[in-house]
Formats: C-alpha cells, structure tokens, sequence
C-alpha cells in the first residue's frame, strides 16, 4: 500500500497552519503589487493584501515557478511514495496545465488533478483526498475519484463593486457606472472551470436572496438526494460573513457551514466585502 501525500495551492483557503494541522501541504500562490513579488500566507497576509488593494496598488497574480512545484513535490517524496497534487482549476490559471506538464517527469509518482476547483470547492477535494490515502487507496486512484466528481460543485459569488470586474474587463466602464448608481450587486457563479455572470440583483438583500434560492435549486434538484457539504467564503468583515453563515445556517438547517476568507487569486478580480456561498457532492469514493 503506497504512502500518499495530498499537496494542493494556497488558492484553496487552506493556510500554512492549517495545512500542517491537517496533513496537506500548501504551496503558496505568488502575487506581484507594485512589480514586487510577495507569496501568500508566507511574505503576503490577508490583511496586506486588502490594506494594498484599498490604496490601489497594482496587484497581479501569477502561477507559480516551475521550480517552486517540483522543489515541493521531492522535498513530499522523500517521505512519501506518491503525491496527489490539487492545482487551482485550469479554466482560472495556466498552473494546472504547467503542473501536468512537469508530472509526466515523475511517473506513477506523482499525479495531477485538474478538478476545475478553487476557494471552498478546492479545499474539500484536498480533505477528500486526504481522506481516500487515509482509507489506502493509492494515487492513481484518488486521481481518478476526484476527475470523476469535478463537476460536482457550485460557487455563487455577490460583490460589494463593481470595480475590479470593470478593471478586470468583465463589465465596461459605463457599465459599471450606471450599476454604482443603480446600487447593482452582479451575482457571480463558478459552474466548473471559470467565473461566469449568474444574475444581476438591486442590492444586497436581493443578491443574498438570488445565491440561496440558487444554492438550494443546486441541493433539491442538481443534487437530489445525494449528500452535500454547504461552505461559505468572503472578503467582507468578520462580523458580516458571521451574519451571513447565520443566514445560510437558516435556509439549510442541519448542515455544519464550513467558511473560510475567499482566496486571493479570487479577491482580485472581486475585491473586498464579497460573499459567496458553495456546495459539493459528498463522495463515496467506492461506488
């Protein structure tokens, strides 16, 4: 029976604390403000991040070097026979695609997973995996568990501006003025490997409103009958993402609400006082 380690990127909410907590090792993900190169959860702490967004900072994100990835993966196999590797979804970022382009060096070692994933989503296939080694499955097995049920997860998204999505290209200009003046929260979705518009709401109660009636349509129909977790994330303030899990506890009583800060690849493009709500299919890795 291999010994398998689980490694995915910091784009999964899974901090460099917790990651050791838990067994799964973290690779931080590089941004550049101001040309200058910082890595996440190691030189760039959330609230730098947020404190450089509010002054307008240029901040940009890159995949990680090369170098960086495979320097990981053999520190991970001197202890480990296999690496299961969890990059943040292909449709988001080139790293995933580089990734499995390095793993074609490292042969029934180390195996790649483009599960079209990212924030909450992308943590619960690491957890997932981790749990899979535990129960002795090897890597190619994990591997082919977490492509078969990638699909099998919704984000819904709202932002507090419309700013980052103007300077990101997603909205133009006029766009995004008259939607600051019209108070228009655009409610985003991940359906698999990209952001895409889901719907526009007058403000947030109303977009609150859109992401739960969707994320339960999601449960009762997409998901009928099979068992989910329901995760929330955001960049709003603790006080308001505490309301917001209150909300989300209330329309789906009985479900334990993981949350996490919404990853900064993520953040971004959205910028602060976001919030998002996630579900995915419980697996059964067996069936």
């Amino acid at each position: 029976m291999p010994n398998v380690a689980i490694v995915t990127d910091s784009n999964s909410g899974i901090t460099q604390a917790a990651g050791k907590e838990l067994g799964i090792r973290v690779l931080p993900m590089p941004f550049y403000i101001n040309e200058e190169l910082f890595f996440e959860d190691i030189t760039l702490t959330q609230e730098e991040f947020y404190r450089r967004l509010a002054e307008d900072a240029d901040i940009s994100t890159s995949q990680p070097a090369p170098g960086d990835v495979t320097d990981l993966w053999d520190q991970v196999l001197e202890s480990y026979d296999q690496v299961v590797y969890i990059p943040m979804s292909s449709g988001l970022s080139a790293s995933c695609e580089t990734a499995l382009m390095l793993a074609s060096e490292y042969k029934d070692r180390v195996f790649v997973v483009d599960n079209q994933r990212i924030s909450i989503t992308q943590r619960q296939s690491a957890l997932d995996a981790l749990e899979m080694a535990k129960a002795g499955m090897d890597g190619k097995a994990i591997h082919d568990v977490l492509m078969r049920e990638r699909l099998e997860a919704s984000i819904y998204i709202t932002v507090d501006t419309l700013k980052y999505l103007k300077k990101g290209g997603r909205v133009t200009a006029a766009g995004a003025a008259i939607g600051t003046v019209l108070n228009i929260k655009p409610v985003l979705q991940i359906q698999g490997a990209k952001l895409d518009a889901f719907a526009k709401a007058r403000g947030w109660k109303s977009a609150k409103k859109i992401m739960l009636d969707a994320m339960e349509k999601d449960v009762h129909e997409r998901f009928a009958g099979t068992p989910v977790h329901i995760c929330a994330a955001y960049t709003c303030s603790e006080e308001t993402a505490e309301e917001w899990r209150g909300e989300i506890r209330e329309r789906f009583p009985g479900y334990e609400i993981h949350m996490d800060k919404l990853s900064l690849s993520v953040a971004c493009h959205i910028g602060a006082g976001s919030m998002a709500v996630a579900c995915c299919k419980k697996l059964d890795p067996f069936s």
